[in-house]
């Protein structure tokens, strides 16, 4: 028999985030998968109270609750202490939490520190069987593991955007405190403040439910002989900006800057999609200028939808790689799309 806990940090708002609820039904398939299991959920963060009550209607037995201004915002030292802590109250075997950088750089670390051990970037829990076990990809995505454990506690990380998050009801819920004192030698981290670019200047945008993807062709000449980079970086920071979608690359486009040639001056290798990439989740995927090449569309394996623009009738899209193929140029239809979109505005 199991204990299986679900384990995440509150927002800066006392919320629960996307990535929390879809750990709250990684954890709630494996208990209904699981006879005879018993399901909690453990929160951090300044307060848990409005987090927990949102949640209230799951099936977790018990809520547990580590709170203060020490546990708002992400520090190693703080954080293991607190996850520790919500696992020993909780006696819990299977450990479930989202794959987010916070929980991603301490848990690990909790894992040793209570005897067990932790896997990433896991993508399914299933209970078939009774008995736990999980799915991940190896090899950027080319080859699929089931793995099962005999070590407890277990904890798993799973990756944001690979479940559905939990539609709970809300309610009022009982949190039991967990009680954590910090020496002061695990206050020395402190948050100053946070810094990062302006909305419309950025690019990567993991919740949105469109992934635009730029290949080399934006940079290359057209049909009256020249590159018109300016007004393809125009063209694409707009559709952005109305579109609220995120900004991918074919690796081809973002390693132009090294060969000296004219690039667009918004994309560096975080927007790499691909074999040597990243492998983004979003609902729908738009690529423009690319030839649709294995190495770079093995990063769309989890784009539900595809569409691609093309000069090319025959390129890689249209091998079966897309589900929609628009054969036409990229510059002529994306100016027109932010048309459309700025007269809905």
């Amino acid at each position: 028999m199991e204990t299986i806990l679900v384990l995440a940090t509150t927002e800066t708002d006392g919320s629960l985030a996307k990535s929390a609820r879809e750990a709250l039904h990684a954890a709630k398939s494996l208990a209904d998968a699981l006879p005879g299991s018993t399901f909690a959920v453990g929160l951090i963060g300044e307060t848990v109270q409005a987090a927990a009550d949102s949640i209230a209607a799951s099936p977790a037995a018990k809520y547990f609750g580590v709170t203060g201004a020490d546990f708002s915002q992400s520090r190693y030292a703080s954080d293991a202490a607190a996850a520790e802590a919500i696992c020993k109250a909780a006696r819990a075997t299977v450990v479930i939490a989202p794959g987010t950088s916070r929980m991603a750089r301490v848990l690990p670390g909790v894992a040793q520190r209570l005897g067990g051990r932790a896997d990433t970037h896991v993508t399914d829990v299933d209970g078939t069987g009774g008995t736990p076990s999980i799915s991940r990809w190896y090899y950027r995505q080319r080859m699929e593991a089931q793995l099962q454990r005999t070590q407890r506690p277990w904890i798993i990380l799973v990756d944001p955007g690979s479940q559905t998050p939990c539609e709970c009801g809300s309610g009022s819920a009982s949190v039991e405190a967990v009680a954590v004192t910090l020496p002061e030698s695990s206050r020395r981290t402190t948050v100053l403040g946070i810094r990062e670019p302006a909305a419309d200047a950025q690019t990567i945008r993991p919740d949105a439910n469109l992934l635009f993807v730029t290949g080399a062709g934006w940079t290359k000449k057209q049909a009256d002989g020249q590159a018109h980079v300016p007004e393809a970086e125009k063209l694409i920071l707009g559709f952005l900006k109305v579109a609220r979608a995120s900004l991918g690359s074919s690796k081809s486009l973002v390693d132009l800057g090294g060969e000296g040639q004219d690039v667009l001056s918004f994309l560096t290798h975080l927007n790499q999609i691909g074999q040597t990439g990243s492998t983004p989740r979003h609902q729908k995927g738009l690529s423009t200028c690319c030839h649709g090449e294995e190495p770079h569309t093995v990063g769309w394996r989890f784009i539900n939808e595809r569409r691609a623009i093309s000069l090319d009738p025959n390129c890689g899209w249209a091998r079966g790689k897309a589900d929609v193929l628009y054969v036409a140029d990229a510059f002529a239809v994306m100016a027109r799309v932010n048309e459309m979109l700025a007269a809905k505005l």
